[in-house]
């Protein structure tokens, strides 16, 4: 079985992620990443590599980023240590002092026991399927073992924090004075930076799930719990609230009445707006498949190509790379802004969300009527072979329902990229339609 998936290395410390797995795959890293013409360039001037470190706030996250910056070192690799800072912000931090590349210790959204080795080439890009292939055959070859003054350094990068406020702040084309913000921070990477940043910017903030203490990441706050900042949100009286997930590359938010309003719903306000202001490359959209028909509707209106590419923030990334696209991004709420960010950012994206409703004087729920949205039941066929998908029943069994549906809707059937299972997805007119088609085409697809 491959050891990264479709984000870097992830599963249950001290089950099959260990210290001595991080201290290898890092070792690993530095063999493959010291390879190329600005690297050998450097080691011809005498100059050691330098990597960027950063973790969520996991306990488990001590030993392995002990063991990450161990393996760096002793394969001759300076490490600047961020502490604990969001995904992006190691990623911004990685291009922003010309590290030859950057680790991340976290699990995102996953639960406490979780946690993942997320690696970032230079620039602070997310690595190639072909380099993460070259990273895992040189765990089982030769190390690099330099001595004496060779050994890398490490360091505490005092700094970097400031650093990634301060790009933040640089990027808004709005302050939010006036605007009361809730922020969840799910107990995570940006429970620190992102309250700063808000107040900063100028909005009244209220904080909820930032009081992290190594175990209570994502637990009952986060993007995947959104209940208790919709009702924070409706206590306070706030204008919006905003919620991160463990390590912050994704936000989702609700209005003031506590509605929820998902990462399509943020794409859409932010690409008009960015179309408005001569921002957004080519007028272009890049989402995935499962973003929904509403969002492709609403952008039609507005003159905006969506593009689409596979379930996976990296090929959004990859599509956005090709066309130089602007913007792009997950039902989620990954959300990527590739003007300021190299990947998703939470707080990138939430303190863009309320520069526009500062900058129009508009509510939330007002910007998110631009798309309405399709109501979406996805059922997950477990047990059954993935080739599932394309066998001819379920084909008929899909043009049947496509013809039911007309234009009022879509069918949308996904083989897992893990798993024993299709999953099957519909959008209809109405949450009735989409669960009576999704049930049924579920059953043909288990028959």
């Amino acid at each position: 079985m491959a050891l990264f998936g479709t984000d870097g290395v992830r599963g249950l410390a001290n089950g099959p992620l260990t210290a001595e797995l991080a201290l290898t795959l890092a070792q690993a890293t530095a063999v493959v990443l010291g390879q190329g013409r600005i690297a050998e360039a450097r080691k011809a001037a005498g100059k050691r590599l330098t990597a960027v470190i950063a973790r969520d706030p996991r306990v488990s996250g001590h030993f392995l980023s002990a063991a990450v910056e161990a393996g760096l070192a002793s394969s001759g690799v300076d490490v600047l240590d961020a502490g604990t800072l969001p995904t992006p912000a190691a990623a911004y931090l990685i291009g922003d002092i010309d590290a030859d590349f950057g680790v991340m210790i976290s699990a995102s959204h996953n639960p406490a026991p979780d946690n993942g080795i997320k690696i970032f080439a230079r620039g602070g890009v997310k690595l190639p399927d072909e380099v993460e292939r070259r990273i895992e055959e040189a765990m089982g070859g030769e190390k690099l073992r330099p001595i004496g003054g060779d050994v890398g350094r490490v360091e505490r990068f005092s700094d970097a924090e400031d650093r990634y406020a301060i790009h933040l702040l640089a990027s808004l084309p709005h302050r939010l004075d006036g605007l009361h913000v809730v922020l969840d921070c799910a107990h995570g990477a940006a429970s620190g930076v992102s309250p700063e940043t808000f107040r900063n910017a100028g909005a009244k903030v209220t904080v909820i799930g930032a009081d992290p203490d190594g175990i209570n990441i994502n637990d009952g706050y986060g993007s995947t719990h959104m209940g208790r900042l919709a009702a924070e949100v409706v206590r306070t009286g706030a204008d919006v609230g905003i919620a991160h997930d463990g390590d912050a590359d994704r936000c989702l938010a609700v209005d003031a009445t506590g509605a929820f309003v998902d990462g399509d719903q943020i794409m859409a306000i932010l690409a008009v707006a960015m179309k408005r202001d001569g921002r957004l490359k080519n007028d272009t959209l890049v989402a995935t498949v499962m973003s929904n028909l509403g969002l492709h509707r609403a952008m039609a209106a507005q003159g905006i190509t969506v593009e689409q590419t596979g379930v996976g923030d990296r090929y959004v990334l990859e599509r956005m790379g090709e066309g130089g696209f602007s913007l792009g991004g997950e039902q989620s709420g990954h959300v990527i802004m590739s003007r300021y960010a190299t990947t998703g950012d939470g707080v990138l994206t939430g303190l863009h969300l309320c520069a526009e409703m500062a900058r129009t004087g508009r509510t939330l729920a007002d910007l998110a009527s631009v798309m309405t949205v399709f109501p979406q039941v996805l059922i997950n066929v477990r047990g059954v072979e993935r080739s599932r998908a394309t066998d001819a029943d379920v084909l008929a069994g899909v043009q049947v329902a496509e013809a039911a549906l007309g234009d009022s809707g879509r069918v949308l059937l996904r083989p897992s990229g893990t798993e024993q299972m299709v999953r099957v997805m519909v959008e209809a007119a109405s949450h009735d339609d989409a669960q009576r088609i999704a049930e049924e085409l579920a059953d043909i697809v288990r028959g």
